[in-house]
């Protein structure tokens, strides 16, 4: 098991990359925290999924 500060650092950086992503995202790009939770998971990588699939399709509608 994954020591408590370590897995706290992992939800900060996710934080942190969710809120520099969060605006320039299209609408309806990258679920909410809690549509994380439901679609994907409850983890940190399930948060880091969503995101990298967040940023691949903002990039992709960008350079259509």
């Amino acid at each position: 098991m994954e020591a408590p500060e370590t897995i706290q650092n992992a939800w900060a950086g996710l934080r942190l990359v969710r809120m520099a992503i969060e605006q320039p995202c299209p609408a309806g790009v990258l679920p909410s925290e809690e549509a994380v939770v439901l679609l994907y998971g409850p983890e940190p990588v399930h948060e880091g999924e969503a995101l990298a699939k967040a940023i691949i399709e903002t990039v992709n509608r960008l350079t259509r």
